[in-house]
């Protein structure tokens, strides 16, 4: 998310009309914006089967993704932009776990027997759905498009979640899918942000789904 988002579902959370451009706080939405699609693209090609590495998407996530989520987390909350700190928080805890979980079980870090590794990754996956799940009804109240992202990526995990305990290549192809609807979002919202900031007219977001 962007300041953008923040802004428009909380309105005394905008800048005094007197502020130039040179004055106003930087957006760590233009940080991890970019950063995310990066991440997400790597897990679609992965999880859809276009490359049949499974752990191919982890340098990004892990040097890239996490590294920068975690910055604008941090950046967030110190300009109090809580709503957009959660929001970055969570991702760059999903995403950052991701890459422990794929070097963990690779290497056998955590002393997980093989036979157990799907219903270790069926426990990451639930977690992550009932964690991401609760953020979606939570966020309600922001234009329509950012629950309705977050809709999208609890649908990609949960086929993800399917395709891990039956084993169905088809469900797991579905939730690669899915992920990339949803880095389709998050591109819309990256050059919604970036047109803003560059002078560009402000990119319609959609109206709060609950007033």
């Amino acid at each position: 998310m962007t300041d953008l988002a923040t802004r428009t579902a909380f309105p005394e959370q905008l800048q005094p009309a007197e502020d130039t451009i040179a004055s106003r706080p930087g957006d760590p939405g233009l940080i991890a914006l970019p950063l995310i699609i990066a991440g997400g693209f790597g897990l679609g090609v992965t999880n859809t089967g276009i490359l049949d590495v499974p752990a191919a998407a982890v340098p990004i996530l892990l040097s890239a993704t996490s590294i920068g989520l975690l910055i604008a987390t941090l950046w967030s909350a110190a300009l109090g932009q809580n709503v957009n700190a959660t929001v970055y928080g969570t991702f760059f805890g999903f995403y950052g776990s991701y890459a422990v979980l794929s070097l963990g079980l690779t290497h056998d870090w955590f002393g997980i027997d093989a036979a157990d590794a799907g219903g270790t990754v069926a426990l990451w996956l639930t977690s992550w759905l009932v964690t991401i799940g609760l953020l979606t009804v939570l966020l309600l109240r922001l234009p329509w498009t950012y629950p309705v992202l977050l809709l999208v990526v609890d649908l990609a995990l949960a086929a993800l979640l399917i395709g891990n305990l039956t084993a169905s290549p088809g469900a797991t192809h579905a939730g690669g899918w899915l992920v990339f609807v949803f880095v389709g979002f998050v591109v819309y919202f990256y050059a919604a942000a970036l047109w803003a900031e560059t002078g560009g007219r402000t990119l319609p977001l959609g109206r709060p789904l609950v007033g």
